[in-house]
């Protein structure tokens, strides 16, 4: 079997890898400075389309993360990418906040409920009941169904919370229809992401904190994968899945070396 191109470019998840709960983790701003450092091109992803790159850099600078905003991936801009790809100057019908609407209106899409080509479902803080019942008919009479990301809970301080893969789940349910899911684990957000800085999956590795999406979306687009233990993944979790990360490590403070 051939050995591994030396690792040239890294991708990495954002909660559970760099901060947790608004806080960085130990090990992540040498990380961030190491990487900037070397020139070597990086992605911090998230499937969170919440917010916009800008509000993630932002947001990072104020816990001490100095990322540049062309070095932020949402899934967000994995969808838009996508639709624009697909089919250019379209109109959507979107659920989500500022970092969806914004990335749709940024390739041209024309936002409205009127007989739309898509619906698009991002994750937002409050979903409208009003919203859903929109999507659910819009979604009946032809449109098409794309959701950001799968991610069933989100993270929060009181526990767990009702994400957009929950959401979709509900929608499904009353339209009969699946959505195309375009975060994490497919790995056409890899992908697109790698394109985006230039780089190749032979010579990339991602850093997740979730097997079953950040290791499965690294391993399915062809690139070295590494399991931090600072997220929602504890060492026991790890054989109930039928795939490995190449590493596994204890955090991020673990790789600032291997720069």
């Amino acid at each position: 079997m051939a050995e591994r191109k030396p690792i040239e470019s890294w991708l990495t998840d954002m909660d559970g890898v760099l901060i947790h709960e608004g806080v960085p983790i130990p090990g992540a701003d040498s990380f961030i400075k190491k990487l900037r450092e070397s020139d070597k091109p990086f992605l911090v992803l998230t499937n969170n389309s919440i917010y916009t790159p800008r509000d993630l850099h932002a947001r990072l600078a104020r816990m001490g993360l100095d990322v540049p905003i062309e070095n932020i991936w949402t899934s967000a801009l994995a969808t838009a990418k996508f639709l624009d790809d697909q089919r250019p100057g379209g109109t959507a019908y979107a659920i989500g906040e500022a970092g969806l609407t914004t990335a749709l209106h940024e390739i041209g899409y024309v936002l409205t409920d009127q007989d739309p080509d898509y619906v698009v479902l991002g994750e937002t803080r409050t979903y409208s009941f009003e919203a859903l019942t929109k999507a659910i008919r819009l979604i009946n009479g032809g449109a098409r169904f794309i959701s950001t990301n799968p991610d069933e809970t989100g993270p929060s301080a009181e526990g767990p919370l009702p994400a957009t893969g929950s959401v979709a789940a509900l929608i499904t349910k009353a339209t009969g229809k699946d959505p195309y899911f375009v975060g994490k684990p497919n790995p056409l957000m890899m992908r697109a992401g790698l394109n985006a800085i230039g780089a190749h999956s032979e010579s990339s590795a991602m850093i997740g904190d979730r097997m079953d999406t950040d290791v499965l979306a690294g391993l399915e687009a062809g690139m070295e994968t590494f399991l931090v233990l600072t997220g929602l993944t504890a060492p026991a979790d790890i054989d109930r899945h039928p795939f490995r990360p190449s590493t596994v490590v204890d955090s991020i403070a673990d790789l600032v070396d291997r720069i």
